[in-house]
């Protein structure tokens, strides 16, 4: 007997990087930030070792929602996990990153 919760489609967030920058461990410690927050709401966070150039880009089911030389560098924490949430669930609070920083 096949669990509902399985079979459904769940967003999947991809993230590939630049093997000739040694990107390997931001990504990671990206996807680990997304998979805390968004536990049973994503169905996977694949990293990709991409070609020597630079390379960073994060895709929710294919829709690109941040590359590097686009954008001006990495995301922050916030930014990444707000793109995320607008994506796959935009009515979900995201607690105290939900709160305007000094500056704001």
């Amino acid at each position: 007997m096949s669990n509902p919760a399985q079979t459904e489609q769940k967003p999947h967030v991809t993230i590939t990087y630049c093997i000739g920058c040694n990107w390997l461990l931001r990504a990671a410690w990206m996807s680990q930030e997304l998979l805390s927050t968004f536990q049973d709401q994503l169905g996977g966070v694949t990293l990709i070792p991409g070609e020597i150039g630079g390379t960073f880009e994060i895709t929710v089911d294919g829709n690109l929602i941040w590359e590097r030389k686009r954008n001006g560098g990495f995301p922050d924490v916030k930014e990444l996990k707000s793109r995320v949430r607008d994506c796959i669930n935009p009515e979900q609070s995201l607690g105290h990153l939900d709160r305007p920083t000094a500056g704001e």
